[in-house]
């Protein structure tokens, strides 16, 4: 009897282990979402940061009706483009979020003011472009030069949305006042990021170089569109490659993260 019993648990185990692997059957994703972040009044890439202090991607899938669509995340690359290659096919909703306005603007009440995301057929190849109003803009003035392991650049920050658009379209947001918008516009840091990878950024610097501006209230107002000299922190070692980016951010927060505007990663040869 015994032996009739396990022969019978058994061949119930093969049956179950079989129907749970004709269950996990299905494609795995296969289609691909490509896109970028561009300047709505300059057609420009939108530098950013890799990793969740940059770009990020969120997409909803609409066609799956089972269960509540869940949030996949994935980031820009540093030159502000992106690609998922394993993308189930669907309808999806996607929409990025970064050092710009935001697309998808609600009022204290949840009410939708502004919906700029899209909502995209996913099949195949599908590439998207999306539009954005970059906070600030972050430009080289001439070449970095190096002396005694040190590496001396000059950036220049300038608004890339102006303050009245800015206040239009986040002041309904949360019924802020004039002087709320104000700080928010403000500056808060310059940055110069320096690491020995090209990826250089926020998520990667070595912060042994790096130098780090801080500016209280307005204070930075009057360097907007001016020259900004800055000198990297330390003594670099002879012989090094290194990579710089300047970077600056403003009082506010998008996805509750204050994120920096970029400009291109430039590399120097430490003699």
């Amino acid at each position: 009897m015994a032996k009739i019993f396990y022969f019978i648990f058994g061949l119930l185990m093969i049956i179950g282990a079989h129907s749970c692997m004709k269950l996990d059957n299905y494609p795995g994703p296969g289609e691909t979402l490509k896109g970028k972040v561009v300047d709505a009044a300059t057609g420009e890439l939108v530098l950013t940061d890799q990793g969740s202090e940059g770009t990020r991607i969120r997409m909803r899938e609409l066609s799956w009706t089972a269960a509540t669509p869940e949030n996949l995340d994935f980031f820009c690359t540093k030159e502000g483009v992106f690609q998922n290659t394993k993308v189930f096919r669907g309808t999806y909703n996607v929409r990025v979020d970064g050092a710009f306005i935001p697309l998808i603007r609600l009022n204290a009440n949840g009410d939708t003011l502004a919906n700029e995301s899209k909502t995209l057929e996913i099949k195949g190849l599908t590439e998207v472009e999306f539009k954005v109003q970059p906070f600030l803009k972050i430009e080289w003035v001439g070449t970095p030069t190096v002396a005694n392991g040190k590496i001396t650049a000059t950036i220049k920050v300038t608004r890339a949305v102006s303050p009245a658009d800015f206040k239009s379209k986040i002041g309904p947001m949360g019924s802020y006042s004039d002087a709320d918008l104000n700080n928010m516009l403000n500056v808060t840091d310059v940055r110069l990021f320096v690491s020995e990878v090209p990826y250089v950024g926020y998520r990667e610097w070595d912060n042994q170089y790096t130098t780090i501006i801080n500016y209280s209230g307005n204070a930075f107002e009057s360097m907007l569109g001016q020259p900004i000299t800055i000198t990297t922190q330390g003594t670099i070692p002879s012989g090094r490659t290194m990579f710089i980016r300047g970077a600056a951010r403003i009082n506010y927060a998008t996805e509750n993260i204050k994120r920096h505007n970029y400009n291109a990663a430039v590399r120097v040869d430490v003699p």
